[in-house]
């Protein structure tokens, strides 16, 4: 937090320079005095020379951005691609078939686990811009403690997940089979490919259970190590579980969809969709989050940023440094969800559909869910910074259950106006072909 404190005190010396003056000795014996959250004040006469701060994220252009972007977001691409190709054939394993709630558990973990490495990129990212962790040993500590943080969110989390994808499958059949519990508890903080093999094995699941649930005495010791994480461990849970909600729904559309004829591929799209919906926004999303770190403080907006719904306009068509990587990476879908469907087609091709109706109707899709997903990523880091919350722990769980739900139920529209328009192609063309009275 020095490095926070540090660049904030350059940043009101730069927007104040006549405000600056000596500050009154230090009497001897005593501490300097900390601030609210517990940290040391640096003395004003250690303040180096005033830089504007703001100006220095202004140098980065769409190039620079593209050009960062661009890697990982296609090497993340091709990784949920595999994904979705997996999905289509485990869902025929016996424990799918078994146990549907599994199916409804994809889309909350792939969220769960999106949610969890992204906002611990994103603080990380954050702490390393505002020099918290300029310190090799601050590092260590930071790190680590933000690594035993996740494993205890994922841990509890992932059993939540379990038990949201029982209720609504409950709810959906009007019964609950407590028989199938502890095999959904366990396939959520493991994997379904080990449940797939605990079928029979009545005694495993419950040992996965009970070994996950003995680590979080250990990770919360780990976490303990940096108070700043250890207030996440405690506050933050609300965002994660309530991201984790939304896209259990998510789950829902799929299992409802995924065994139907004219829903044909939605096991392999469904990850590639919610994936590249949730990246593309979660990086939008810490990219501003630093940004108001860097050039403002906690509860206060920069001048540009002061309304909370902004015109859309203003997101995507200014010169201002977020509004260019929010082009940026709305430039990004269609290239990347071309290259994921063709390298799809190739590896699943009698599992996917051809048609150049379904492919216009999925990047439509796609570039609808991401223009929606960029615009409440602005609203919400406005929102949570205006509030005095950290955006990089309270934004992107949201954005990215939002992504899930809506990259979900559109991609289930899109395979239904495919079908629709088919089967009314085939009629007319079987109506032309029929010969007429005599």
């Amino acid at each position: 937090m020095e490095g926070t404190e540090t660049r904030q005190r350059r940043l009101e010396g730069y927007s104040r320079p006549e405000e600056l003056e000596p500050p009154p000795p230090l009497s001897a014996g005593r501490f300097p005095e900390t601030s609210e959250d517990g940290c040391l004040g640096v003395p004003e006469s250690q303040v180096v020379a005033p830089k504007p701060l703001e100006a220095e994220p202004s140098r980065e252009t769409s190039l620079t951005i593209g050009l960062q972007v661009t890697v990982p977001f296609v090497f993340a691409g091709l990784g949920l691609s595999w994904a979705g190709m997996l999905l289509n054939h485990f869902q025929h394993w016996p424990v799918f078939v078994e146990v549907k709630d599994l199916l409804t558990l994809v889309p909350p973990l792939v969220g769960l686990k999106g949610n969890l490495e992204m906002t611990l990129a994103s603080r990380l990212s954050t702490a390393a811009n505002t020099g918290q962790i300029d310190d090799p040993q601050e590092k260590h500590r930071v790190i680590s403690s933000n690594l035993a943080l996740i494993q205890v969110q994922a841990t509890v989390v992932g059993l939540l997940a379990a038990m949201a994808a029982l209720l609504l499958g409950a709810m959906s059949r009007e019964g609950l089979d407590l028989a199938k519990v502890s095999l959904l508890c366990a396939s959520s903080v493991l994997t379904a490919f080990l449940a797939a093999f605990a079928l029979d094995t009545w005694y495993l699941t419950p040992l996965v259970c009970v070994g996950f649930m003995a680590l979080i005495p250990l990770w919360v010791l780990i976490a303990k190590q940096n108070p700043p994480v250890m207030k996440i461990l405690k506050f933050g849970w609300f965002p994660i579980i309530l991201a984790m909600v939304i896209s259990s729904f998510g789950g829902l559309i799929l299992r409802k969809t995924i065994s139907k004829p004219q829903y044909k591929g939605m096991a392999i799209f469904t990850p590639v969709v919610c994936g590249v919906g949730g990246n593309l926004v979660a990086i939008q999303s810490s990219r501003i989050s630093t940004y108001l770190h860097i050039s403002s403080t906690p509860g206060v907006l920069p001048l540009q940023m002061k309304k909370f719904w902004p015109n859309p306009c203003s997101i995507f068509c200014t010169s201002e440094i977020n509004s260019k990587s929010a082009r940026v990476l709305l430039f990004l879908v269609v290239p990347g969800h071309l290259i994921f469907f063709y390298m799809i087609y190739l590896v699943e091709g009698q599992s996917v559909t051809n048609s150049k109706t379904f492919m216009l109707l999925y990047l439509l899709a796609g570039l609808i869910q991401v223009i929606i997903l960029l615009y409440l990523a602005e609203v919400m880091v406005r929102s949570t910074w205006h509030q005095a919350l950290d955006p990089d722990n309270h934004c992107i769980p949201y954005l990215t259950g939002l992504g899930d739900l809506l990259g979900t139920g559109l991609l289930a529209l899109c395979f239904l106006i495919n079908w629709v328009l088919r089967g009314k192609a085939e009629l007319d063309g079987i109506s032309e072909l029929a010969p007429g009275p005599p």
